[in-house]
């Protein structure tokens, strides 16, 4: 595909933060003298929201703060990581700049709170390479929904098949697809479904810095 449009997932695609994710809740459960994380809890909170997890915290290890405490303390913890550690996967920078010198219009579309996306790409230096960037909480829907990618088209003023949707998630990526648009699987080491992602996708990425030849 000759690319003119770009929409970039974040997490696990540009920015190597899954393990970031995947390593809260021993991170906070460590602070408040309550580590190793119990066995099985970590496998339990996989498909949980912050919430969901919070509340699990206070119901197993007895804590005295409420759920939302909790959550709020968690997040906070999240974002301390995204202002000042999280790193992009190697090559991903330049690959970025070489998008812009060609001419193509970028965009990333998160989950993330687009405030911490943008201050994560703005620390990494590649924050002005993006015409704008929008959240899913923005649009009112996750990823299982395309709205987020609708969105980008229509501030792009280009049709989806003319858009290329970049992405490590399966389900994310196969929402892109069924909506119409070009979907780039990119590698991420968190994922356990990468070989369908890699069948499902228009292109694939295994690192960033092989693309660079």
């Amino acid at each position: 595909m000759d690319k003119q449009f770009a929409v970039f997932d974040l997490d696990g695609t540009l920015a190597d933060s899954m393990v970031y994710w995947a390593e809260l809740a021993g991170e906070f459960l460590k602070k408040r003298g309550l580590h190793p994380v119990p066995e099985g809890i970590a496998d339990e909170i996989k498909t949980m929201t912050m919430a969901e997890s919070a509340a699990l915290f206070v119901r197993t290890f007895g804590l005295e703060d409420t759920p939302e405490q909790v959550a709020g303390e968690m997040n906070a913890m999240i974002e301390e990581h995204y202002r000042k550690d999280i790193p992009l996967k190697d090559g991903a920078g330049e690959y970025i700049r070489r998008l812009a010198s060609q001419g193509v219009r970028m965009c990333v579309a998160s989950a993330t709170d687009r405030h911490l996306v943008s201050d994560c790409l703005k620390r990494l230096g590649i924050l002005p390479y993006f015409e704008f960037l929008i959240s899913c909480e923005e649009v009112g829907r996750g990823k299982d929904s395309p709205r987020v990618y609708e969105e980008a088209a229509r501030r792009f003023g280009a049709q989806p098949g003319k858009i290329a949707v970049y992405e490590d998630a399966l389900f994310a990526a196969r929402t892109a697809r069924q909506a119409g648009f070009y979907v780039v699987g990119v590698y991420d080491r968190g994922s356990k479904d990468f070989d369908q992602l890699k069948q499902m996708a228009d292109e694939v990425v295994l690192s960033w810095r092989d693309c660079l030849g």
